[in-house]
């Protein structure tokens, strides 16, 4: 098996690549930056489009009239050009087309600073621009992830025809590890029975997300909303020693890493820890989330304000939102959480 030590923002392009990804419009920013700069090196080489756009705003634009032609197409930034892609991400949605958005997410608000923060999740899971509309959101917990993820990230956009997010935190994105290639890219998605591609068959295909007529936009605004719920078939998430546990930590991104060494530091001291780590954000996992949770208390490890936090009061439902003790450790700004402080804290809840 073939591999490779790699960045985490280098393990993205390896997996845009392998799944045949075909060009990349976008805009440095740190901690993102690397992204760019090797789609630029590895996808001309391989007979790819890399476009370095002027802006954010004129980048996800491109990437609409990429996606239009059935092209697979990409782009990555982080807070504030994500920030910049809004109207065009809700363009992507309302159109059904299918591409991918990697964030490498960094303190906010504003320009805040290049530390790694995951403060961007309700931008991400909830929409983020105009109108009723989600992502696919992915969220990576390793290098190896990165690259898988943004391969899987392509076949789950092409499979509902809407875009796709990759969220990862700034650590995940510049810490290095050893990766296994994968075994090949994937089956070309067909799309000729909506995209426009100059050809006679896709003459009369009809892209657009404006629909004038009152009516009209609610039933696409129905139709659009059966397809979120059919999504649900794909989340995806990751237990380590649920079973016997009596306080299980909620975590993703970097901080599922922090909590997977604290379960078994407090394991150690006799302290049943278990994690839950969601894999999709959107579709979240809740059937699975919920029965662990059953019984037990919760402690959620996050790098924002509780946006995490907040979302498994709905992900719960109301019978098990009102019952289960649900608690908060966070950090902000840039700072990481550290595995003694997610030990102590556990500590404190279980012998309170």
């Amino acid at each position: 098996m073939a591999m490779r030590l790699v960045k985490g923002n280098e393990a993205v392009v390896i997996g845009a690549l392998y799944a045949g990804c075909d060009a990349y419009f976008g805009y440095p920013i740190t901690p993102a930056s690397e992204i760019a700069q090797l789609a630029a090196e590895y996808f001309p080489r391989l007979g790819r489009v890399f476009l370095q756009a002027e802006c954010e705003t004129a980048s996800v634009n491109m990437v609409y009239g990429a996606a239009a032609a059935g092209t697979l197409a990409m782009t990555a930034s982080s807070g504030p050009g994500i920030s910049l892609m809004q109207e065009g991400i809700s363009y992507l949605a309302g159109a059904e087309l299918p591409c991918v958005i990697v964030n490498i997410m960094r303190g906010g608000p504003g320009l805040g600073n290049i530390g790694p923060e995951q403060s961007d999740y309700q931008q991400a899971v909830k929409g983020g621009g105009h109108g009723c509309y989600r992502n696919l959101v992915l969220a990576p917990g390793s290098v190896q992830e990165m690259c898988d993820f943004t391969r899987l990230a392509f076949d789950l956009a092409f499979k509902y025809r809407n875009p796709a997010f990759v969220i990862a935190d700034g650590v995940l994105g510049q810490m290095m590890e050893p990766i296994a290639l994968p075994p090949g890219e994937l089956p070309r998605p067909d799309c000729r029975a909506w995209a426009t591609q100059a050809t006679a068959e896709t003459r009369h295909n009809l892209l657009t997300s404006i629909y004038l007529d009152h009516d009209d936009l609610e039933a696409h605004n129905h139709h659009l909303q059966a397809k979120y719920a059919q999504m649900a078939a794909d989340a995806r998430h990751e237990e380590f020693l649920t079973t016997d546990a009596d306080l299980i930590l909620v975590a993703y991104g970097i901080c599922s890493r922090l909590a997977r060494t604290a379960v078994e530091h407090a394991r150690d001291r006799g302290l049943k820890l278990g994690l839950f780590r969601p894999q999709t954000l959107f579709p979240f996992p809740a059937k699975a989330l919920q029965n662990a949770a059953r019984g037990r208390r919760l402690l959620v490890c996050e790098l924002s304000c509780g946006q995490l936090r907040d979302d498994l009061l709905l992900q719960l439902g109301p019978e098990l939102a009102a019952t289960t003790p649900l608690h908060l450790l966070n950090r902000m700004g840039g700072n990481l959480l550290t595995v003694a402080a997610i030990v102590a804290k556990a500590a404190e809840l279980l012998n309170a």
